[in-house]
């Protein structure tokens, strides 16, 4: 007599009845390379989205910053970009950005500095998307406030 806890035998035992598990042999390997194709695709999604959103947040600051040295009372628009440059080649690759525009213009009547930065879209591997990426800063320009200021106090 067996024991109850011996293993059903493989070959269906004494009625010839074929063994249910018998079907399902090797499924754990396919099953296994299956769901690890997925991990894989959706970890370099992830990993190419998080260096996509790490560079973008790179540039924001690096352009706000460069508007805020454009527009401090006596600060200009080639400094501003020398600023964004700067900032940009020493948390990212030298010479990464591809363009710097630096402009004064009025929103909302409000004097603003505005500096826009392009450069390359991260890619991660041949798979990622391709494009640029745009980001602008803006600032409040001090000088031309100043310049405000000063001329409304010369016309009583």
């Amino acid at each position: 007599m067996r024991s109850p806890r011996s293993p059903v035998p493989s070959d269906g035992g004494a009625r010839g009845r074929p063994d249910p598990r018998a079907a399902e042999a090797g499924s754990a390997v396919v099953d296994f390379a299956l769901v690890g194709v997925l991990v894989i695709a959706v970890s370099v999604a992830l990993l190419q989205l998080a260096l996509g959103l790490h560079v973008r947040n790179i540039l924001t600051d690096a352009a706000g910053e460069g508007a805020r040295r454009a527009a401090l009372v006596g600060g200009s628009e080639a400094e501003a970009a020398a600023r964004v440059s700067m900032l940009a080649d020493a948390a990212l690759a030298d010479g990464y950005v591809e363009d710097v525009a630096v402009s004064r213009t009025a929103i909302d009547g409000v004097p603003v500095v505005r500096a826009e930065v392009t450069a390359p879209l991260p890619v991660l591997g041949l798979l990622g998307p391709s494009g640029a990426l745009r980001v602008t800063g803006h600032a409040v320009d001090e000088a031309a406030l100043v310049r405000r200021a000063s001329g409304a106090r010369e016309e009583p």
